[in-house]
């Protein structure tokens, strides 16, 4: 992964987090914003990339991100559920576990 450029950034006009790869956007998670929580109802990144670790620099990029806004965690979508029951940096801002 080292040849390759990575970057999270959020788009709040389509509710997502986006996975940019060498500039090529191969990712997202997918959010709704009620008040003070982030309810992540869904995550996607390109087949190409299974294996390599960017799901989940995903997660942590839009988790984060997240956080760093002072915004609550719900995590509905089963991957990002996931994340944050094997990644306890978060256990602070997660208020729902969603559905798994």
């Amino acid at each position: 992964m080292s040849e390759e450029n990575v970057e999270i950034t959020r788009d709040a006009t389509h509710n997502c987090y986006v996975l940019l790869v060498n500039g090529q956007s191969l990712g997202a998670a997918y959010y709704q914003e009620e008040d003070d929580r982030l309810i992540f109802t869904h995550t996607e990144v390109d087949p190409s990339l299974k294996g390599k670790g960017l799901g989940s620099q995903l997660a942590r990029g839009a988790l984060d991100d997240a956080k760093d806004r002072g915004k609550k965690i719900v995590p509905v979508c089963e991957f990002i559920a996931a994340y944050v029951g094997k990644h306890s940096e978060w256990d602070d801002v997660v208020v729902e576990t969603g559905q798994r």
